[in-house]
């Protein structure tokens, strides 16, 4: 079964749903890989007016997949940059897309989920959503992401959260601004449907272009994106292989607690 589901409406409305609730939707190289291709199809469609990533399950997206982790924890740090990068085409695809992007944000989004999250123009996030970006819990940081995180919460916040891998809720997402907007769970779709319409109000190519200025204007474009992308990508598989990385993945798989944790 593919891990993610495509569609389209006369409107041109693509709503891409991924596909993987017995996970959690979490990510492994298989669903960066899907949804890197997916988002370059919507690109090119002439017809695609507006995106909507959204999730099957309780979850957004839980972050990493646990087998893939093993198999990078064995990887090599010449891998493990390999691998990083093509997380990075993901959010770089999702964040420069030509089209105006929401996010249905209707449970959990942890480290990869919080970055496309980030990564889109509106994001709109039910009162049961929660997230976290928890990589120091695991000897690691939310590298790749952390562009389009620190764009949508700031330096400041980013220094509290990206730290201490705090949970936070749909109240707190929206005051830090990694969501515009929060509503009752019961009310999600209505409140996409409306952000829908708004877009859909607007002309194609002034919306293009107003998204390309804010991005100029902010000083980041597509290509300076790239250079960066590969300096944290060699972050990532530096502490992947690091003494403390491997610890922290394997106490993680193992259940217990890594040994940088001192009982009281």
């Amino acid at each position: 079964m593919s891990n993610l589901t495509l569609q389209t409406d006369l409107r041109g409305v693509v709503r891409l749903e991924l596909n993987r609730a017995e996970l959690h939707n979490a990510f492994d190289d298989a669903l960066i890989a899907e949804l890197t291709q997916a988002l370059k199809q919507i690109d090119a469609d002439s017809q695609a007016r507006v995106l909507v990533i959204q999730a099957s399950g309780v979850s957004f997206s839980a972050g990493a997949d646990l087998n893939w982790m093993k198999r990078m924890a064995q990887a090599s740090e010449a891998d493990n940059k390999a691998d990083a990068l093509k997380l990075a085409e993901l959010m770089r695809t999702l964040n420069y897309l030509s089209k105006p992007t929401i996010a249905r944000v209707q449970g959990a989004a942890f480290g990869g989920g919080v970055g496309l999250v980030a990564c889109c123009d509106i994001a709109i996030a039910s009162e049961q959503a929660r997230f976290g970006l928890t990589e120091t819990k695991l000897g690691l940081v939310p590298a790749v992401i952390s562009p389009y995180v620190i764009d949508a919460i700031g330096a400041r916040a980013a220094r509290r959260y990206f730290q201490t891998a705090e949970l936070f809720d749909a109240k707190t997402a929206h005051a830090l601004g990694l969501v515009h907007e929060t509503t009752a769970h019961a009310q999600l779709d209505e409140r996409v449907d409306a952000a829908i319409l708004a877009l859909l109000k607007t002309g194609p190519l002034a919306t293009r272009a107003a998204k390309a200025l804010t991005q100029a204007i902010s000083g980041r474009d597509a290509r300076a994106q790239l250079g960066l992308d590969n300096a944290t990508a060699e972050l990532i598989a530096r502490l992947r292989i690091s003494a403390e990385g491997q610890e922290g993945l394997s106490a993680f798989l193992e259940k217990r607690s890594p040994n940088w944790i001192i009982a009281p």
